[in-house]
């Protein structure tokens, strides 16, 4: 099976069950209605994906296939067992993930494009699928230089990939875990509970807890809010200044980035 067939198979049988997982047993009332919503988020990830395509050959398993043929990279200078290599690659590559989320919230230019994700005020499964074209084209020129400077393998990036996709569903599912489990997974792994604080109206929450997959990283950079000071079932997701219906339209996506606050 070729990587975008795996890749989609997952992608879409994961979604399906988070999907009918919130159904079930949902975290929190909706602020508007799901139908609205949903069409601008799945027609933004139908968007991003064309973006993607237009890229070509310019993708971070691309990126790792040249890097092996031509032995560029950190990875590709040292000789270790294959278990060895891909444990750091996919570590390494989780903390740039870190680091690249913590960088669009403190720099303006892509703070204008990410802003779209937390505009949304609902916290859903569709939530992981809203973000802007441009931030994607973006995103993947970043780890295209990532996967480059670090020589990781081509499974190595395929599967992390699988993994990040399939944990910011997860993480952004409207989705009741119960309490117990919900502070065990978070020991390793960011969950419901723990990502959405970083989706508050508040700003100091919004500017914390930036870990998709590992949530190590959070405690280790002091990044980590445990609990929203209002609540899960009271606070209020989204952004102060567009707490309307108007982050539900996908032309208030699309051209929000360019507009002059």
């Amino acid at each position: 099976m070729s990587e975008a067939v795996v890749r989609l198979s997952v992608f879409l049988g994961l979604l399906g069950v988070l999907l009918l997982a919130e159904t079930l047993w949902p975290r929190r009332q909706r602020a508007l209605p799901r139908f609205g919503r949903w069409l601008t988020n799945f027609s933004i990830v139908i968007l991003d994906t064309i973006a993607v395509r237009a890229l070509g050959a310019l993708t971070a398993v691309g990126t790792a296939l040249w890097a092996s043929e031509t032995g560029t990279g950190l990875l590709n200078q040292f000789s270790a067992p294959v278990w060895l290599t891909f444990a750091v690659a996919v570590i390494i590559l989780d903390l740039s993930i870190y680091v690249q989320h913590w960088a669009i919230h403190k720099i303006p230019f892509l703070w204008r494009f990410h802003k779209i994700h937390h505009a949304d005020r609902d916290f859903d499964v569709t939530t992981a699928l809203r973000f802007h074209p441009v931030e994607i084209i973006l995103s993947m020129l970043y780890k295209c230089a990532v996967v480059w400077a670090l020589g990781p393998s081509v499974l190595a990036v395929i599967i992390f990939e699988v993994i990040l996709n399939g944990m910011a569903m997860f993480n952004h599912a409207n989705l009741k875990l119960p309490l117990w489990l919900d502070r065990l997974l978070r020991i390793l792994i960011v969950t419901p509970d723990m990502h959405r604080v970083h989706h508050s109206v508040h700003p100091v929450e919004t500017n914390s807890n930036y870990g998709f997959n590992l949530s190590v990283w959070d405690r280790l950079f002091k990044t980590y809010t445990a609990q929203p000071r209002d609540g899960h079932d009271d606070m209020t997701i989204g952004l102060s200044q567009y707490q309307d219906t108007a982050p539900a339209r996908l032309d208030w996506v699309l051209f929000i980035p360019f507009r002059r606050e």
